[in-house]
């Protein structure tokens, strides 16, 4: 069955506290610093007074003196989202009160037109989360993080894989043979890029769905993030109304969690 990821362990492994992988890729993607993007689907339904944005975490159960906690003023999901076929699977969160960039939490770029092809053929990505382990496993308390690379369009719509279901809007990412994966809870993550002529890391997509974790043919499918900036940079007007923008890239290292979680750890 679909059903949204999280980070295999055979590829994966534990992102030191405050590396660089652990300032740049923690999961779930911010707007400047009242503004977020999460993927579209898992938001539905939700009251924003019902979630709280937890920035700078490394360890779940564990936070540190860094760990920042957001109220959400509003979730703006895309109007065509479509949950039959995922399509335009993504939502901006804005937070109540601006965010203080530090040592723990940074800014993550949306690549520039020029550097789009280069980033969505790249060999050289990552994606990271807490969730499961395994298909089948427990989430993770630790941030995880694993290498990946951008697989083609073509192989991974072909009758072997998903059979004409990923859309021109998205992205795919992985092994082909299977292994390295986002899985159960990892959905809404980042998949960053790294382009060694800016030294620097940028966010591409935002795992969506699959099938199963890490299974042969089946990588994880993520939103084409740029094939929303347009839409992005109207919803971040929408925010400016009220607030004078700090950064205009994205920022990471932001999870999502419900009213409940966030009060019991």
């Amino acid at each position: 069955s679909l059903r949204p990821r999280n980070i295999r362990p055979r590829a994966g492994h534990s992102s030191q506290g405050h590396s660089s992988m652990d300032v740049l890729s923690a999961p779930r993607s911010l707007e400047g610093s009242k503004a977020r993007l999460d993927r579209a689907w898992s938001t539905l339904g939700w009251d924003p007074c019902s979630w709280r944005a937890v920035l700078g975490v490394h360890n779940l159960h564990k936070h540190s003196p860094h760990t920042a906690r957001r109220r959400i003023r509003r979730i703006m999901v895309h109007s065509q989202f479509r949950r039959e076929t995922f399509e335009n699977d993504v939502a901006v969160f804005e937070l109540k009160s601006a965010v203080r960039y530090s040592l723990y939490i940074q800014p993550m770029c949306l690549p520039p037109a020029a550097l789009l092809q280069p980033l969505e053929n790249s060999s050289d990505c990552y994606i990271s989360g807490w969730g499961r382990t395994a298909e089948k496993g427990k989430t993770s308390p630790v941030l995880k993080q694993a290498h990946v690379g951008i697989l083609p369009s073509s192989l991974c719509n072909s009758s072997q894989g998903y059979a004409g279901l990923m859309n021109s809007k998205a992205l795919c990412a992985g092994a082909w043979a299977g292994g390295t994966d986002t899985c159960q809870g990892d959905s809404g993550g980042p998949l960053v890029c790294y382009h060694p002529d800016t030294d620097k890391f940028y966010l591409i997509g935002i795992a969506s769905f699959g099938v199963g974790c890490g299974r042969p043919k089946k990588p994880g499918i993520y939103v084409r993030l740029s094939q929303y900036r347009n839409w992005i940079k109207t919803k971040l007007l929408l925010t400016n109304k009220t607030w004078n923008p700090v950064s205009s890239t994205l920022t990471i290292l932001l999870t999502l969690v419900h009213t409940v979680l966030a009060q019991a750890l």
